[in-house]
């Protein structure tokens, strides 16, 4: 497997991941009983960190083959 599908196919796990947290953190919050731990709030920061990193660089595969003067066979 190439470096551009493992980047790929980690964007997509860690979007299910982040996904969710954020679930999680909603029905921690629709619970009651005053605000959920602090772990439960921020543990969708870590994986929204991920993607945001691996969403990048996804954006800019097409612009840096373009650039590179063509696309690269695999």
């Amino acid at each position: 497997m190439n470096w551009n599908r493992w980047i790929r196919q980690a964007h997509r796990w860690v979007s299910i991941a982040f996904t969710i947290t954020v679930i999680a953190n909603f029905v921690a919050l629709a619970r009651g009983g005053g605000m959920p731990p602090p772990w439960v709030t921020y543990s969708p920061l870590l994986p929204l960190a991920v993607l945001m990193f691996s969403g990048l660089y996804l954006f800019a595969l097409p612009y840096v083959a373009k650039w590179r003067g063509g696309r690269r066979t695999a």
